[in-house]
């Protein structure tokens, strides 16, 4: 366990993310294709723990969505598509502040 927080035995894989995707509707055969380094056995096993301590991990995930709205950022979407990944940026709306482009490097001089 990992600052309070359960994680995959042997890996910095946390419980409420196998959990999340479980619940949402995703398979075990699509949990094993994002986390192919687990292997059965341990998505199995963290699985059960979840079940067995949906107190913990629901606390668990509560805690995840506070850090991220103090951080300022918006908690992973629940996609009601469980087929569907959510990827790790977002296309920016209207009125979203632009990252100013980086200048251009120059050619390097020939000698």
């Amino acid at each position: 366990m990992l600052g309070g927080s359960p994680h995959v035995v042997g890996s910095r894989v946390p419980v409420r993310r196998l959990w999340a995707f479980y619940r949402s509707g995703a398979s075990i055969e699509r949990i094993l294709k994002r986390y192919p380094q687990l292997g059965p056995a341990k998505v199995f096993d963290a699985l059960a723990f979840a079940f067995d301590n949906e107190e913990v991990v629901s606390a668990d995930m509560a805690r995840e969505e506070d850090f991220l709205a103090r951080a300022g950022q918006k908690p992973p979407r629940k996609s009601l598509n469980p087929d569907q990944i959510e990827l790790p940026f977002q296309i920016p709306s209207p009125g979203d502040p632009v990252a100013p482009e980086r200048p251009a490097v120059p050619p390097a001089r020939k000698r």
